[in-house]
């Protein structure tokens, strides 16, 4: 495995006002560290920061992961605000990074303005769909796989009672309960099932204080089991549920192994994958821009079972779950999509 350094490429400005943004190159000692080659591809975070154990983290991972693998280096940069989106756009295709990866649908507005003024830039969006030629935008069947996490939960439960911890009150999260409310109910029809979300901004995905008080409220009404779809605020849950001996679910990233055997299992949403396939494309002339979708079908959603949470899985649960997939591959099982109808059926 290659180890990575980081170097300061450039410290840039919005307007009048100077900020401390900074940009990194991660490269491997055998990659060629003296020479940076000026279609290196690049990755920016959503909010919350590389290291949030969920989405952003799962971003990383595929470059990173992609960079160990060719030995070739990538550019990285975290945002610590809104405004900063345009900015590091601008800064990385204009340093003629190639493709340049944006983490999250927050950044559709940005991306759209700035793949325009670089048309001969490729750049790819995950979770939203930037209309250009020049953009890949891959998005998530995460209801199908919270489908599975849900049934898994019914399955799970002794009391009857599950829920449910979101970040963002928006759609997009949306789209997670209502797949896990219509699993669980397809498992247990008299499931008893708590929404919550920590917040209606930014902010609502780096907040575990709000979050982990929001899954004591719930397992305080009876629920034993919570699905946390935060990012980073989600960590809150997974304390909560092993400090009062309950069980949760993570997302993204397995995090199965942040409370061993508390972590009932952890919704896969494959972000690393995106990140290395459009890395690959980017710079092998492979390059396709337009709509990608990574749903069960594809691996782009799944559930995750490991030696952390191998002794809460039952062999029944396991199989009806497989089968349960099967029928959502095959379309005998047709999840609900929120985003494109925001009336879920259930829950």
């Amino acid at each position: 495995m290659n180890n990575t350094t980081k170097i300061l490429l450039a410290g840039v400005a919005i307007g009048a006002v100077a900020i401390g943004a900074y940009y990194y190159l991660n490269q491997s000692k055998d990659g060629g560290a003296g020479d940076v080659a000026a279609s290196t591809p690049a990755i920016i975070y959503d909010l919350g920061g590389k290291f949030d154990k969920s989405f952003n983290e799962s971003a990383y991972n595929g470059a990173n992961g992609w960079s160990e693998k060719t030995g070739n280096a990538f550019r990285e940069f975290e945002i610590a605000n809104d405004a900063q989106r345009e900015q590091s756009l601008r800064k990385f295709a204009s340093s003629g990074s190639n493709p340049v990866v944006v983490a999250g649908f927050s950044w559709a507005a940005a991306l759209t303005k700035v793949a325009a003024e670089f048309p001969d830039t490729n750049f790819a969006i995950i979770d939203m769909v930037v209309d250009a030629p020049n953009v890949r935008s891959v998005v998530f069947n995460e209801h199908e796989g919270s489908y599975l996490v849900g049934a898994l939960a019914a399955m799970k439960s002794e009391t009857g009672k599950i829920g449910f911890v979101g970040g963002m009150d928006i759609p997009l999260i949306h789209k997670f309960y209502c797949g896990y409310a219509q699993g669980a109910v397809a498992v247990n029809p008299d499931i008893e099932l708590f929404e919550n979300y920590t917040g209606t901004t930014p902010a609502a995905w780096n907040d575990p204080v709000t979050a982990g008080e929001l899954a004591k409220a719930s397992f305080n009404k009876g629920a034993d089991i919570i699905y946390a779809a935060a990012g980073g605020s989600g960590l809150g849950v997974l304390q909560a549920a092993a400090d009062m001996g309950k069980l949760s679910i993570g997302v993204d990233s397995n995090q199965n192994y942040l409370q061993p055997g508390s972590v009932l299992t952890s919704m896969l949403k494959q972000v690393d994958v995106a990140v290395a396939n459009a890395f690959t494309d980017g710079t092998t002339g492979t390059w396709t821009s337009g709509f990608n979708v990574m749903g069960l079908a594809n691996g782009g959603v799944g559930w995750s079972l490991d030696e952390y949470n191998k002794d809460l899985i039952s062999d029944e649960m396991k199989a009806k779950v497989e089968e349960l997939s099967a029928k959502i591959i095959s379309g005998e099982i047709v999840v609900h999509d929120y985003t494109s109808d925001s009336t879920c059926p259930v829950g």
